[in-house]
């Protein structure tokens, strides 16, 4: 028992090892190739490593080898494969990259004393061999591996469980509780007159307003439509044919209530085993759930919650982000996070498949300090100045996954060294990615519709290597004014599905430069290019990038373009100054009952506007001096415009005020009255509706044919 739980936590190992290695080695970018790790020790039926470098041409042979008598060494790599006991698998994985994967093709039972069989095991130490698996290109080794594989014979008990397995019962429930409306533990509940907490004194306080119904204890007669409760002495004409034979236990409080208690379990057979503890649950990562240490704790990392940054922020599983946090610094930190050691930060995660990932930490000195320092009262040749080293400017994580589990985890920590004098605003990064294979992960924005919030999906063409045009994700942004609101310092916020916005940012304009509108013009346009800078947009939430047909072309378009207004010395004409986006949605179908909607157009149009120095109020000075600037807005906005389904015509005054037979507006609805025999009823044929229909309307009209009326008339007229 225990070779096995050897075997498989070594597999679990090799397999997180093989990820980090073609994730962090070099070789992979060489035109040579070279096997990662070159030696391996092997406990299980299973091993793998990984072939790094140019793979085109590369062929892979395995073969037993064992030291020589004389030298001791292994000998050259071969390329002729020897017929193992081994079977050599290989996969691409990348461009750059082959995984390799041994398995054993015998079994790990050991041998009987009377078994015949060749494939068990004749003594407990099954397999002790040494491999070689050799990358040759033609008849030319390139590179090779060890193996040395040292696998035990897996012990079996000598009881083993019989095929007789202890039946376990179900769990009984009664359709109603005893006494459903006995809340309150150990006291008397007002109303409850079931209660058997309550004393004789508390019933007579409310002994006759008891709870009605089965929530108070008191159960239901059966109604006059059962066949059940009408005799053949006083039932009604109509009694036989019209009445429900439903059984009692069939009521719509079946199951409300349970009684965990009610049966105890019978002694069964046991299966002669020692207790064992219970196994562990293993957590499966879906998208949007916490990820998990192996102290079973969050994994954290800083981030922006609720517009201020909280250094043990939980980690989604599959939600990539980047934030910015801002610190000022008067002194050099001594905690977490801006002051860490890689030792803090190697954290071993859960893998989501019952084992652990070891977060690799990659350590890189920043030369250049400026997109970390946004503003600074520093003088680096003061005396007084203070230099604090290893001072975390970034955490940038990339989590590689694969099916709901984590395969590997690599973190790159920037660090660098600061030089203090008095106060120092400090912009650390947090970044975190989710890779499949090389690839990071694309949230959808819906399955198939879009949803409200999410992100509006768009693309540009991305021509392959095989000139198949593919679709590369981008986004529709707007201006996100951020401090002091200037284009400069600007930044962008994505266009969210159904919501309507508008935002903007300001840019200073000084006399020289309205002296040069066609530099101004430029500039101008293209602020707000770099906004909607895709051609094409998703119909629906989750498009195919290979499918043009799941993406539409954005239609671009410039307001009161035909204006011939020619600019004037402070004065500048037909500026782009506002954006706008129009988005058209259609509601497209239902799944579960959620309508289902999917964009039918999408529209940018650019507004045309004069921008002239504004000198009033006493401020002559951006009309005097050249270089005094004034602020002009930059603006940009999205509508969203839902299309009706049905637009035919309008209902006339008779449609809308007569509602007798309207069955959605009024109570009573007579069209329903022959519903089975209708086009409307779906639950089986039409033919056989119809013929049950009117075998019903004939039993009907023969008992009422048959029944006391027209018995009192023939007797009458006897």
């Amino acid at each position: 028992m225990a070779n096995a739980v050897e075997m498989i936590v070594f597999n679990l190992v090799s397999h997180h090892v093989t990820w980090f290695l073609l994730c962090m080695s070099p070789a992979a970018t060489q035109n040579t190739v070279v096997f990662q790790p070159s030696f391996l020790s092997t406990t299980g039926p299973s091993v793998s490593a990984v072939l790094l470098g140019n793979t085109a041409d590369i062929s892979v042979y395995v073969r037993t080898v064992s030291p020589s008598n004389t030298t001791g060494s292994i000998g050259l790599p071969s390329c002729v494969s020897d017929e193992t006991q081994w079977v050599l698998t290989t996969e691409q994985v990348g461009k750059t990259a082959v995984q390799i994967e041994l398995r054993l093709d015998r079994s790990l039972s050991l041998c009987g004393e009377n078994d015949t069989e060749t494939d068990c095991c004749p003594t407990p130490l099954c397999v002790l061999e040494t491999l070689q698996v050799s990358a040759c290109v033609g008849s030319k080794p390139q590179a090779s591996l060890l193996i040395q594989a040292r696998i035990h014979a897996l012990l079996l008990p000598a009881d083993a469980a019989s095929d007789n397995n202890t039946v376990i019962p179900n769990q009984v429930y009664q359709p109603l509780g005893s006494c459903p409306c006995d809340l309150t533990f150990r006291a008397c509940d007002v109303r409850c007159c079931c209660d058997k907490e309550c004393s004789s004194e508390d019933l007579e306080l409310f002994a006759s307003h008891c709870l009605p119904g089965p929530f108070g204890g008191q159960m239901i007669t059966d109604p006059d439509y059962q066949c059940s409760v009408q005799s053949s002495d006083n039932s009604p004409d109509w009694f036989p044919f019209l009445c429900v034979n439903s059984p009692p236990e069939n009521n719509p409080y079946l199951g409300l209530f349970y009684l965990g208690d009610t049966i105890l379990s019978e002694p069964a057979p046991s299966f002669q085993m020692p207790p064992m503890s219970a196994p562990v649950p293993v957590i499966e990562y879906i998208q949007g759930s916490p990820i998990f240490t192996m102290t079973e704790q969050f994994f954290t990392i800083p981030r922006m919650v609720l517009g201020r940054c909280v250094n043990n922020a939980p980690v989604a599983f599959l939600n990539n982000f980047a934030v910015e946090c801002v610190t000022p610094l008067q002194s050099c930190p001594t905690g977490a996070p801006l002051q860490t050691l890689p030792e803090d930060l190697r954290i071993q995660v859960k893998n989501g498949q019952g084992g652990d990932v070891m977060v690799d930490v990659t350590e890189e000195v920043a030369a250049d300090l400026s997109p970390f320092i946004s503003s600074t009262h520093a003088v680096a040749s003061s005396d007084q100045s203070l230099e604090c080293e290893n001072v975390t400017l970034a955490l940038d994580y990339k989590f590689y996954w694969k099916e709901n589990g984590i395969t590997d985890i690599t973190l790159t920590h920037t660090v660098g060294t600061i030089t203090l004098n008095r106060s120092v605003t400090l912009t650390t990064r947090y970044s975190a990615e989710f890779l499949n294979g090389e690839f990071p992960g694309e949230a959808n924005s819906g399955n198939p519709g879009y949803q409200v919030g999410r992100p509006v999906i768009a693309g540009v063409v991305d021509l392959l290597e095989n000139t198949t045009g593919s679709i590369q994700r981008m986004s529709i942004s707007l201006w996100k004014p951020v401090s002091d609101g200037l284009c400069s310092t600007a930044e962008k916020k994505p266009v969210l599905f159904g919501e309507n916005s508008t935002s903007g940012c300001l840019l200073p304009v000084s006399r020289q430069n309205l002296t040069e509108c066609d530099l101004l013009r430029e500039t101008v346009s293209s602020l707000q290019a770099a906004l909607v800078s895709a051609t094409y947009v998703a119909r629906s939430g989750n498009p195919d990038p290979l499918l043009l047909t799941d993406w539409l072309n954005i239609s671009f378009v410039t307001v009161n373009s035909n204006t011939t207004m020619e600019d004037s010395p402070g004065s500048c004409n037909r500026i782009p100054s506002h954006q706008h986006v129009q988005v058209w949605s259609l509601i497209t179908g239902m799944v579960d009952g959620t309508p289902q909607r999917d964009i039918l157009d999408l529209q940018v149009s650019l507004s045309l506007s004069s921008w002239t120095l504004d000198c009033g109020g006493g401020d002559i000075s951006p009309c005097v001096d050249p270089l005094k600037t004034q602020l002009f807005p930059i603006t940009s906005s999205v509508t969203f415009i839902d299309i009706p389904i049905n637009t035919g015509p309008p209902k006339t005054r008779f449609q809308i005020n007569f509602t007798e037979y309207d069955c959605n507006r009024n109570d009573v609805c007579w069209p329903e009255l022959a519903f089975p025999i209708t086009k409307y009823y779906t639950g089986e044929p039409y033919s056989q509706s119809l013929a049950k229909g009117l075998i019903l309307v004939f039993f009907f009209i023969t008992a009422s044919i048959l029944g006391t009326p027209w018995r009192q008339l023939r007797q009458a007229w006897s």
